[in-house]
C-alpha cells in the first residue's frame, strides 16, 4: 500500500512545476502581434477591449500588472504571465482528471491502491498533463496575453471539479452540491473571458446523469444533452443577452414614456428580477424541490459571475482612451454584448454568396442616448432573399470578392453555377471540419509542416508527419523542399505517437468504462468540432485559428494519459510482474512528452522576441509632434496601443484605425483630446455619421463633375443632403453619393507659408516652391467608406486651417483607403506624411531624405533581429522585409542625391540589423542589387546576389507541380531570378549570371 493521495497532490505539483517552469523560460517579454497589445493596454488601465470584451480577465490581469511595482516596460511580461500561470494551473487539474478517471477505470479507491496501481496511475497523469503541457497550440497560448489561457482554466477546472463532486457524491450528497454551485459560479465568471468555457456543460450533464441514473439509456443520454444544450442557450441568450435586452426594454419605456431619470429602468429590473429569484429560491426549499431549488441557486451563481460585465459599463463611462463600442449606457452596453458590429454568419438557414434580395425590410429600431431620452434614428435593414437562394445549414455565404473565389475552389465550381446542398456539404466536409479542425488536431498529435498559413495547398500549413511515405501520398515530393521550409522552425515532426497513444487511451476507455468514454468523447466534440460548426468560418481568414478549438486538445490529452494505462493493459500479460509493466508502460509513453517538448521548443520560445513593439516604436518615431496618424489592420494598431497606453511612448500621435473609422462610436472618440493629442479637425455634424448613415457612398457618374468635384463643397453637400449628391432610393428614403471618381482640393498656400512662419515647418525649404496649386486624386473602386469621407473631412479642414496637422498613413492604410493619395506623400520612415507636392512617376510618393535618415539610423530599434536563434514567423517576416524596402529606398534616394557615403552607412545598417541568416534575402533585395553593387562593390553585391538567386532557384522545382496553386510564389521567384541575372550582367559578370538564365530558361515562363 502507499499513500496515494499525498503522491497524486506531489506529483500533481510536480508537473505543475514544470509546465510553470517551462512557460517561464519561453514567455513573451513584451507584447506579442494580434488582440495582445489590447489585452495588456485594457487590463492595465482597465479599459474597454473589443466586444463581447474580457472583464474577469482584464480584472485579473490588472492584478497581475501591480507586479511590475511600476516600472511599466515590465507590465506586459507579467500580464503575460497570467497566461503561463493559468496554463500551469490547467495543466495540474488535467493531471488530476486523469487520475481521477482512471481510478474509475481501473476499479480502485484509494485505500485499495497497490503500489503497481498507484504508479500506474501517477504516470498515466503525468504523461497527459506533459503532453498537454508540450503540445503546440496550448503551448502557443501559454506565452501571451490573450484570453484562451484562462478560459482553458476555466474548461479543466470545471471539468475535474465535477468529477470530485461524482466521488463526494458517495458518501455526502449535501456537501457535492456545493461543488455543482461552484461550477455554476465558475461558468459565470467565465463568461468575462470567452465563451468557449459553456462547451463543457455537456459533459459535465453526463457525469451527473451517469451518476444519478444507474441504469443509463440512449435516450436518457439523449435528454441529458438536450438538457445539457438547453442550459447553454439560458446563458448566451437569457443571462448575456436577453436580461440586458429586457433591462433596455424597462429603461427606455421609464425614460421616454414615464419620464422618469436615465437608469431608472435598469434598476427597477434589477430589483424586480432579484426579487423574482429569491422568492423562486425560498419557494422551492418551502417545497422542498430539489430540482427546482438548484437550478435556481445555479443561475444565481451564473448571473453573479457575469456580473464582472458591470466593469465595462462603469469604465467606458469614463471615457478611457481605449473604449470599444462606448458601451456607456443600456443600448450601447446591448450592442457591445451582442456582438453586433462584426455581423452575423447564419447557422441553421441562410443565403449563398452570390445571392441578391429581392427588397428590404426595417427590422428593429436603431436607438441613440440623448441628454433628454433614447431617440430612434433608423432601423435595421432586413435582406429577403428568394427561397431558392437560400441553403439549409448555409456554410458559403459571405460575399466579399476573394473569399466568393475561395469558396469555389473548395468546392470545385467553375463559373457562376449556384451551390446546392452538396456543394455546401462539401464546404463544411473539406475546409471547415478538414482544414479548419482536422488539420489542427494534426499539428497537436502527428505533427506541422511550416507556420506559413495555408489557404489549402500542399505546401503551407498543412500538418505532417516525419514519416517520408505517408507525407509524400498527402504532399507530393518531399525531396526537393527549400532549404528555407526544411529549416523552418515550426516544422515538427512527432511520427503520429501522440495520436496513436491517444486512440490507444480512447479504445481503453471505450472497452473499459461506456459512460466514462461518452463524457470525455461529448468533452472533444462539444469542444472542437461543434465550435466549426456554430462559428461558420469562411475561407481566407487573417491568420490561424487553431486556438479556437484547444478544448478538444486538452481532451484529447486526457486519453493521451489514458493511453499508458492501454500499455500496461498490453504489456501486463508479457512480463514478469506489474511493477515492470507499470515501469515500460511509464517510458514508452514518456516518450510522446519528451519528442513534443523537443521538437516544439525552438518555435515556442519567444523569450528574446521584440520587434512587435520595436515596430509599433518606429512607426510612432515616424511621425511629426501632434501627428494623426491612419492605420489598417490589428497587427498595424494594437501594439501602438500598447506603446502608447503602457510605456506612455509618443502619446501626442493619435492613432486612427481605418477599419473602426466608419463606427459613430469611433469618429466621437477622435473628436476629443486624448493625452497632449488634440481632437481631429472633424465637424461633421453627427446625425451625418450614426451607423447606418452614409455608411457607403456609391459612385454614380454625374457629368456635370466629369472634370472633377472641389473637395470643400462636396463635403458641405454632403453634410446638408444637397440634392447635388443626394439621390432617392427605389423602397424610399434616399442616400448620398459620389458624382465623380476625381476629387480636387484647392491647396491653402498661403496657409501654410504662415504655419512655417510660426515654426510648424512640415517639409524641407526647397520643397515649398514646389507646391502644387490643387491636390487631384482618384477614388478607387465604385464607392468611398464611412471611413474615407471622414479622412476627406480631416484633409480639408486641415488644409483650410494651413496644414498644422500632420497626416500620416502606414502602408496597410494607404493601401486599403478607397482614396489613392500615394502621388502626394513623403517617406519619413516607416510612415508616409501627406503633402501637397506631386510625385507622379512614383506609385509611393517621394523620400523626405534628412528626416527619414535620421529616423531610421538613429531613432528606430531592432532588437534581436539579427540572432538567428530567435524564432519568428511571418508575421514578424512582413515588418522585417517592409523595413528592408524603406532602407533600400532610403539609399537609393541618398546616392540619386550623390551623398554615397550616407547611402553605404543606411545599406550596412540594413544589412547588420535584419541579415539573410534571420529573414532570407527576397524580391525587394532582388529589385535594389544593382544599388548594392554600387555602393559596396562587385564582393558583397556577388554574394548577396547569389544568396537571392540560388533561393529562388532552389525554390522552383519545388513549387511548379502546383502551378495554379502556386502561381504567386511561382512568378515572385522567376522575377527574382531574372533580377538577379539582369544585375549580375550589368555588373560585368556574365558567367556569375549564366546559372540563373539557364534556370530561367528551364522553367520556361516569361517575365
Amino acid at each position: 500500500m502507499t499513500d496515494y493521495r499525498r503522491l497524486n497532490n506531489l506529483v500533481g505539483w510536480g508537473v505543475f512545476f514544470i509546465s510553470l517552469v517551462v512557460y517561464t523560460l519561453t514567455v513573451e517579454r513584451t507584447s506579442s502581434f494580434w488582440d495582445c497589445g489590447e489585452f495588456i493596454s485594457v487590463a492595465y488601465k482597465l479599459m474597454v477591449p473589443h466586444p463581447p470584451g474580457a472583464p474577469f480577465y482584464l480584472l485579473i490581469g490588472r492584478i497581475f500588472s501591480f507586479f511590475a511595482l511600476g516600472n511599466e516596460m515590465m507590465v506586459a511580461f507579467w500580464i503575460n504571465m497570467l497566461s503561463v500561470m493559468s496554463s500551469a494551473f490547467t495543466v495540474l487539474f488535467t493531471f488530476w482528471t486523469i487520475t481521477l478517471l482512471g481510478e474509475r477505470l481501473l476499479g480502485i479507491a484509494d485505500q485499495q491502491k497497490e503500489s503497481s496501481q498507484t504508479f500506474l496511475l501517477l504516470g498515466s497523469g503525468a504523461i497527459g498533463a506533459l503532453a498537454l503541457t508540450f503540445s503546440d497550440t496550448f503551448w502557443f497560448s501559454a506565452g501571451e496575453a490573450e484570453v484562451y489561457a484562462m478560459s482553458s482554466l476555466f474548461t479543466a477546472f470545471a471539468f475535474w471539479a465535477v468529477l470530485k463532486w461524482e466521488r463526494i457524491e458517495d458518501h455526502d450528497p449535501r456537501r457535492a452540491n456545493r461543488w455543482l454551485l461552484m461550477i455554476a459560479y465558475s461558468m459565470g465568471l467565465s463568461t468575462g473571458i470567452h465563451l468557449l468555457n459553456l462547451l463543457a456543460i455537456p459533459a459535465i450533464g453526463l457525469v451527473v446523469y451517469f451518476k444519478k441514473f444507474k441504469k443509463p439509456s440512449t435516450m436518457g443520454v439523449l435528454a441529458t444533452l438536450g438538457i445539457s444544450g438547453a442550459a447553454i442557450l439560458v446563458v448566451l441568450e437569457v443571462v448575456i443577452k436577453g436580461l440586458p435586452s429586457i433591462g433596455r426594454g424597462f429603461e427606455i419605456f421609464f425614460v421616454n414614456t414615464i419620464g422618469l431619470p436615465f437608469g431608472s429602468g435598469v434598476i427597477f429590473f434589477t430589483l424586480l428580477v432579484a426579487g423574482a429569484l429569491a422568492y423562486g429560491v425560498m419557494h422551492s426549499e418551502k417545497k422542498q424541490n430539489y430540482v427546482l431549488n438548484m437550478a435556481l441557486l445555479s443561475f444565481i451563481f451564473v448571473v453573479i459571475g457575469f456580473a464582472s460585465y458591470g466593469v465595462v459599463a462603469i469604465r467606458s463611462n469614463y471615457n478611457p482612451p481605449i473604449n470599444e463600442n462606448a458601451p456607456d449606457n443600456v443600448v450601447s452596453f446591448l450592442r457591445y454584448l451582442k456582438r453586433e458590429q462584426y455581423g452575423d454568419r447564419p447557422l441553421f438557414k441562410g443565403s449563398y454568396y452570390g445571392a441578391s434580395p429581392i427588397r428590404t425590410e426595417n427590422g428593429d429600431k436603431l436607438y441613440q442616448k440623448t441628454p433628454e431620452r433614447y431617440e430612434v434614428y433608423d432601423y435595421k435593414i432586413k435582406q429577403i432573399f428568394r427561397p431558392e437562394d437560400e441553403l439549409l445549414f448555409c456554410r458559403v455565404s459571405d460575399r466579399r470578392a476573394d473569399r466568393v473565389d475561395a469558396y469555389k475552389s473548395w468546392m470545385g465550381i467553375k463559373g457562376n453555377r449556384k451551390p446546392n446542398m452538396g456543394d455546401n456539404i462539401e464546404f463544411l466536409w473539406k475546409y471547415q471540419l478538414g482544414w479548419m479542425y482536422w488539420r489542427y488536431f494534426m499539428w497537436n498529435f502527428a505533427g506541422r509542416q511550416n507556420d506559413v498559413q495555408g489557404h489549402g495547398n500542399s505546401y503551407y500549413g498543412n500538418w505532417e508527419t516525419g514519416l517520408t511515405f505517408l507525407d509524400e501520398m498527402r504532399l507530393g515530393d518531399q525531396g526537393n523542399i527549400p532549404a528555407y521550409l526544411k529549416e523552418n522552425k515550426a516544422k515538427n515532426h512527432y511520427y503520429l505517437l501522440p495520436l496513436l497513444l491517444g486512440i490507444a487511451g480512447l479504445a481503453f476507455q471505450y472497452r473499459t468504462n461506456r459512460n466514462q468514454f461518452w463524457t470525455v468523447a461529448s468533452l472533444f466534440f462539444f469542444t472542437g468540432i461543434a465550435i466549426m460548426l456554430y462559428l461558420n468560418q469562411p475561407p481566407i481568414e487573417p491568420r490561424e485559428r487553431d486556438y479556437t478549438s484547444v478544448g478538444s486538445f486538452y481532451a484529447f490529452c486526457i486519453w493521451i494519459g489514458l493511453g499508458v494505462m492501454f500499455l500496461f493493459d498490453f504489456l501486463k500479460k508479457r512480463m514478469p510482474n506489474a511493477r515492470t509493466a507499470v515501469m515500460a508502460s511509464t517510458a514508452i509513453g514518456l516518450l510522446v512528452p519528451v519528442i513534443m517538448a523537443a521538437q516544439n521548443w525552438d518555435d515556442h520560445d519567444r523569450s528574446n522576441r521584440y520587434h512587435s513593439v520595436d515596430q509599433a516604436r518606429n512607426l510612432l518615431a515616424s511621425c511629426a509632434e501632434n501627428a494623426i496618424l491612419f492605420t489598417g489592420g490589428d497587427n498595424d494598431t494594437f501594439p501602438l496601443w500598447y506603446v502608447q497606453e503602457v510605456e506612455g511612448f509618443r502619446t501626442d500621435v493619435r492613432v486612427c484605425v481605418l477599419s473602426y473609422f466608419s463606427i459613430d462610436w469611433y469618429i466621437d472618440q477622435m473628436r476629443r483630446k486624448v493625452y497632449e493629442s488634440e481632437p481631429f479637425p472633424i465637424d461633421f455634424p453627427r446625425e451625418q455619421y450614426l451607423s447606418g448613415i452614409n455608411d457607403y457612398l456609391q459612385y454614380l457618374k454625374d457629368n456635370r463633375y466629369k472634370n472633377g468635384v472641389d473637395l470643400n463643397r462636396f463635403m458641405q453637400a454632403v453634410k446638408t443632403n444637397s440634392p447635388a449628391v443626394n439621390r432617392p432610393l427605389q423602397g424610399g428614403g434616399s442616400m448620398n453619393v459620389i458624382p465623380t471618381k476625381k476629387l480636387i482640393l484647392n491647396v491653402n498656400k498661403q496657409g501654410m507659408l504662415e504655419q512655417k512662419a510660426k515654426g510648424n515647418q512640415i517639409m524641407p525649404d526647397d520643397w515649398y516652391d514646389q507646391i502644387v496649386d490643387r491636390m487631384i486624386w482618384n477614388v478607387k473602386g465604385s464607392h468611398i467608406l464611412k471611413s474615407d469621407l471622414m479622412i476627406l473631412e480631416i484633409i480639408n479642414n486641415n488644409n483650410m486651417n494651413g496644414w498644422p496637422r500632420p497626416i500620416y498613413f502606414n502602408s496597410t492604410s494607404l493601401i486599403t483607403s478607397k482614396l489613392d493619395l500615394r502621388e502626394y506623400t513623403s517617406l519619413e520612415g516607416m510612415a508616409y506624411r501627406l503633402v501637397p507636392i506631386s510625385t507622379p512617376k512614383r506609385n509611393d510618393g517621394r523620400v523626405n531624405i534628412e528626416v527619414m535618415y535620421e529616423n531610421m539610423m538613429n531613432k528606430f530599434a531592432f532588437r534581436s533581429m539579427d540572432n538567428p536563434n530567435v524564432y519568428y514567423n511571418e508575421e514578424y517576416e512582413k515588418f522585417a522585409l517592409n523595413a528592408r524596402r524603406n532602407f533600400y529606398r532610403l539609399a537609393e534616394s541618398l546616392m540619386v542625391q550623390g551623398d554615397t557615403a550616407r547611402a553605404a552607412e543606411v545599406v550596412d545598417y540594413c544589412l547588420e540589423s535584419l541579415p539573410h541568416e534571420v529573414f532570407p534575402y527576397d524580391i525587394y533585395t532582388s529589385q535594389n542589387l544593382n544599388l548594392i553593387f554600387q555602393l559596396k562593390g562587385n564582393e558583397l553585391g556577388l554574394d548577396i546576389a547569389k544568396k537571392t538567386g540560388d533561393r529562388a532557384k532552389e525554390s522552383l522545382p519545388y513549387f511548379m507541380p502546383s502551378k495554379k496553386a502556386a502561381e504567386r510564389e511561382i512568378q515572385s521567384f522567376l522575377y527574382t531570378l531574372n533580377m538577379v541575372r539582369i544585375s549580375l550582367e550589368r555588373n560585368g559578370l556574365p558567367e556569375e549570371a549564366q546559372p540563373y538564365s539557364d534556370a530561367l530558361s528551364s522553367f520556361g515562363a516569361g517575365i
